[in-house]
């Protein structure tokens, strides 16, 4: 089986309460977050988990907020010797239009994610705001996106798991790296929610649930789940990883980073 390793790509960033993503926390606190793809090397399929913004606004202000430059798609690839199709597998968290904007560029890929977030993009309920069809719609007719039911491997040492938590449809990317297995989170968080300040774990509480949610109680359940698993956590709007390269090897630059649970 491969060992991969997983390069974030900085593909947009943006600014709102940081209780979007803490659960009951940190409300009035104003938190400008990246939005990325994550880039994983490693065996014969050039293979991506999310595409990010079409158009990112790139300011001074919110690469210094974030601590790591911003990147168009093109130009995020270009860094690593890429073109959108040179894509061979785009693996999606869940279809909120900051995850797939950048889709209909990949021309060569087969898209995987859950059925579920299908019915959301097509039927959504009013609270269901962040997704927008015009992103994947074309792709799903043209019969590039594969539409899983339950659990799978996409191959050997990369599997999607079902975990609903900030979707319905939400799946984590699981990876093998020579330092464990990374999990990139099929819900929006930070690494704070996997590893509460005192004053949350006072509560008892021992992970934070997405503060955008389907249920709260199961969104804790996932992400505990997903805790207990992983060696390596890697929430979908973690500034940290906007400063690096290459996960696992460059890990060990983030100061206090918690690498296994």
């Amino acid at each position: 089986m491969a060992l991969y390793k997983i390069h974030p790509l900085v593909l947009g960033a943006k600014i709102f309460s940081k209780g979007i993503l803490t659960y009951q926390h940190d409300y009035d606190k104003e938190i400008t977050v990246p939005v990325y793809g994550w880039l994983i090397e490693g065996g014969d399929k050039t293979i991506l988990v999310d595409t990010g913004y079409l158009g990112p606004v790139i300011t001074e202000a919110r690469e210094k907020a974030i601590g790591g430059k911003i990147y168009r798609f093109e130009e995020a690839l270009a860094r690593w010797n890429l073109t959108p199709k040179d894509i061979d597998i785009v693996l999606h968290t869940h279809l909120h239009n900051d995850h797939c904007e950048n889709d209909m560029k990949c021309v060569n890929a087969t898209f995987y994610a859950h059925e579920f977030e299908f019915e959301t993009l097509y039927n959504p309920h009013p609270l269901d705001f962040r997704y927008a069809p015009d992103f994947v719609e074309e792709i799903d007719k043209g019969g590039q996106m594969v539409h899983l039911k339950e659990d799978t491997e996409i191959v050997p040492g990369i599997r999607m798991v079902h975990t609903p938590a900030h979707t319905r449809g939400g799946m984590t990317v699981l990876v093998a790296t020579e330092k464990g297995t990374a999990a990139i989170t099929g819900f929006c968080t930070l690494l704070e929610n996997f590893f509460p300040p005192k004053r949350i774990r006072a509560l008892e509480w021992e992970v934070i649930p997405p503060g955008v949610n389907i249920d709260p109680y199961l969104a804790y359940e996932q992400v505990l789940r997903v805790k207990r698993e992983a060696d390596i956590y890697l929430p979908l709007h973690e500034p940290a990883f906007a400063r690096i390269d290459t996960i696992p090897d460059d890990l060990e630059k983030l100061e206090d980073y918690p690498q296994t649970n």
